[in-house]
């Protein structure tokens, strides 16, 4: 509608201009800092020795809350935080890796369901989405999309980061606005994604105020760190053996030590057993210490790093003159991981494929650890001691997989210096606080759709003095394991997976009074559990929980069956590339052809195809006149060479792999006839790489022995991969290395 006079010529004409969009008074910016993978006690202001005073110091000019409760894994919790909604209700009730055909899994943030950024939108703030994304279909993030599920089509402005739940911090997948691109480094010239992250906000903030000064923003930055792969300068490394040298019996009581006196926990709060299958740490022999030790430091490094990088950021607001009215909210997505393992891993695509990774391998690699060539995660014992004094981890509904730290800092808004808040919050609360300080309702439609009813609950009257508790009841599900808080109680059940849900063991425990979940009250309070897990289930059906699912694998290789469908054949012409793993195809445990047609001379060289990075994946190239497949599993490369020369014109250069449990057999190919052949026990047994395919070249981190990028110097034209239709995938074993890497 327009309010300008339209006459015959410009004297008779009135113009007019619609209002622009006006944040209400005094809105601040909004900075979300979202860490991955970080325990309760691993910030320095939660309790541990490491450092991160950059974060420490925003919770000495602020607030850090106690009770903040999260969903259990990445996915989920970045739904809910975005949303203000429960997962479930969302559509994201588990990962954004598959759909499981029901209303609670889809894996994608529902178009009923606005996002933080969405809502703000209207109130006229600018948004800007940086690092990881993961609340849409990962299947949904190849060249062709649809792209109304990633960030800029749910209310984001800019983006640059990544799509899946992890990436090579060194040689990442990144993605901007809606294409993927190039790193603009690597690890030889000193670069890592956090650090690119970190100049990337900068930079959106930069640009925003040389052109929109009076306009607020909301810059939505989540790290890599500190998922796996660990990986971060060896100097900072190094630092932390003589840190951990003690072990991790040792470092829980140092840190509830240090929790009891800044009154992170109550003064009666209770050590916990060590979580199941974790050892004493003098029960391990100084060779398993030495390298445990250095795991725990590369997840120690990763974290002080990006501290480091933090600091980068909010020195530049102070020098922007934008601090005092930007409110800061740093966090984590859930508990530690339990991901390594007992024993911890270097390079955990090895294992994910049924290759051993033995004592005396990881500690000949023990210099490597955090470097480009691993993919290093902790054992089971240090990632309870990130989640002291809570019990088990991320997965789990249990404390340490739910309870994570919470740093609020605001200094024109929040007039609290270093002080705690104690009362239950959740990730879905996060949404509906800060439109209530901002004094916005929840919109009724966005973009014609009719939106649902916001679940979380606002705290920002805990931005004052008060610090009320949370009336409304939260539940908690994750892979089977259940949990309900209400009222300061809480009954939660651990789950065995295949194993039938009723005959769980549901445990009860008064929060208010016991922290760290160490008195199961069950036996002398039943009829309040009876009344929590009552709940549970009427929370459960009105969230769109049900039905429960425990099954890892076949949720995985249905997903992929899925997708692909029938179609057995991919072409891929010269100039593509960038294809991420869950769309390109999938060579798992089966046979396949690749053929390369391609116009060469004697002299040329170079990537056909390749897929994955330095630990992992596969690639077909041409070196020294010859055809080379090489077969990178875990860092252990199986490498098939011509047996004669490869002419000089056009040809199809090719590989067939044929495959049987616990087999391959490579015949490589020179216009269909066989040019050489070898076989092997390794193979993808469940994962090919977090790094996707590229044609005609090898970007980034390379598969082979060769310097990346290595582009193909002939005439490529397209490259043919056909599929044999005698899929033999491992439904259970791909379950668990898809859980691993989440």
């Amino acid at each position: 509608m327009t309010g300008a006079k339209i006459g015959r010529t410009i004297a008779d004409s009135t113009p007019w201009w619609p209002e622009k969009q006006a944040a209400p008074k005094g809105a601040p910016n909004i900075l979300v800092v979202l860490f991955d993978d970080v325990g309760f006690s691993d910030f320095g202001c939660y309790g541990s020795p490491i450092a991160t005073p950059t974060i420490d110091a925003l919770a000495a000019g602020g607030l850090r809350y106690t009770g903040f409760h999260t969903t259990a894994m990445c996915s989920t919790t970045r739904a809910a935080l975005l949303t203000g909604r429960n997962h479930h209700s969302v559509g994201v009730g588990c990962l954004a890796n598959f759909d499981s055909g029901y209303p609670g899994y889809r894996g994608k943030i529902a178009p009923e369901a606005g996002t933080l950024a969405e809502m703000l939108r209207p109130a006229g703030y600018r948004n800007y989405m940086v690092g990881k994304w993961h609340v849409t279909s990962l299947t949904d993030t190849g060249p062709t999309g649809p792209f109304d599920g990633w960030p800029l089509g749910r209310g984001f402005d800019r983006f640059y980061g990544f799509m899946d739940a992890e990436t090579d911090q060194y040689a990442p997948e990144l993605v901007r606005d809606n294409t993927p691109i190039d790193p603009p480094g690597g690890y030889a010239d000193g670069y890592h994604l956090t650090e690119d992250l970190t100049d990337q906000a900068i930079r959106y903030i930069a640009d925003h105020t040389a052109v929109s000064p009076g306009t607020p923003w909301l810059t939505w930055l989540a790290f890599g760190a500190c998922h796996a792969p660990h990986q971060a300068p060896q100097e900072l490394i190094l630092h932390y053996d003589k840190v951990f040298s003690e072990g991790w019996d040792v470092e829980r009581e140092r840190r509830l030590a240090r929790q009891k006196e800044l009154r992170i926990v109550p003064q009666n709060t209770q050590m916990p057993p060590r979580n199941d299958m974790v050892r004493p740490w003098a029960e391990h022999s100084p060779n398993e210490q030495r390298l445990f030790t250095r795991l725990q430091g590369a997840f120690a490094a990763m974290l002080d790093h990006a501290d480091r990088n933090l600091a980068r950021l909010v020195d530049f607001l102070e020098t922007a003159g934008l601090r005092d009215d930007t409110l800061i909210l740093v966090l984590s997505d859930n508990g530690a991981s339990q991901e390594g393992g007992p024993l911890g891993m270097v390079n955990a695509m090895g294992p994910y494929n049924g290759k051993a990774e033995p004592m005396d391998e990881k500690l000949a690699r023990i210099d490597d650890i955090g470097g480009p060539d691993t993919h290093s995660n902790f054992p089971w014992g240090w990632a309870m001691a990130s989640n002291t004094p809570l019990k088990r981890y991320k997965q789990n509904t249990h404390g340490g997989g739910i309870r994570d730290p919470l740093v609020i800092a605001w200094p024109k808004g929040i007039k609290a210096r270093g002080e705690l808040r104690h009362q239950f919050r959740h990730a879905s609360d996060v949404t509906p606080t800060l439109l209530d300080l901002l004094g916005l309702e929840p919109p009724a439609t966005i973009a014609g759709v009719t939106q649902q009813p916001m679940e979380g609950v606002s705290f920002a009257a805990s931005f004052g003095e008060a610090d009320p508790s949370r009336g409304a009841p939260q539940y908690v599900v994750m892979f089977g394991h259940r949990g309900l808080w209400k009222d300061g109680w809480k009954a939660v059940a651990y789950h065995m997976p295949g194993t039938p849900f009723d005959k769980d063991a549901w445990e009860l425990y008064h929060l208010d009074q016991d922290f760290s979940e160490t008195q199961d009250l069950a036996a002398t309070h039943p009829e309040k559990l009876t009344e929590l897990v009552a709940e549970w289930w009427t929370q459960a059906e009105r969230c769109k929980v049900l039905p429960l699912d425990d099954r890892f694998g076949p949720r995985f290789a249905e997903n992929a069956a899925r997708v692909h469908g029938p179609r057995k054949a991919f072409t891929f012409h010269a100039g593509m590339g960038h294809l991420p793993t869950d769309v390109a195809p999938d060579v798992r445990s089966r046979a396949f052809r690749i053929e390369a047609h391609a116009r060469l001379e004697a002299s040329d060289e170079g990537v056909l195809i390749a897929h994955g990075d330095a630990t992992c994946g596969y690639s077909l190239f041409v070196r020294d006149g010859r055809l080379i497949y090489d077969m990178n599993v875990g860092g252990r490369h199986v490498t098939t060479i011509s047996d004669r020369a490869v002419p000089a014109g056009h040809h199809r250069l090719g590989v067939a792999v044929k495959s049987e449990p616990g087999k391959r057999w490579i015949t490589l190919l020179i216009d269909g006839e066989p040019a050489g052949s070898g076989e092997t026990e390794l193979g993808f047994y469940t994962f090919v790489s977090w790094t996707g395919l590229d044609i005609g070249r090898d970007r980034g981190s390379p598969v082979a022995d060769y310097e990346a990028p290595f582009s193909f110097t002939g005439k490529l034209i397209k490259v043919q991969v056909t599929m044999d239709p005698d899929q033999i995938l491992d439904g259970d074993a791909i379950g668990e290395a898809e859980m691993a890497r989440q």
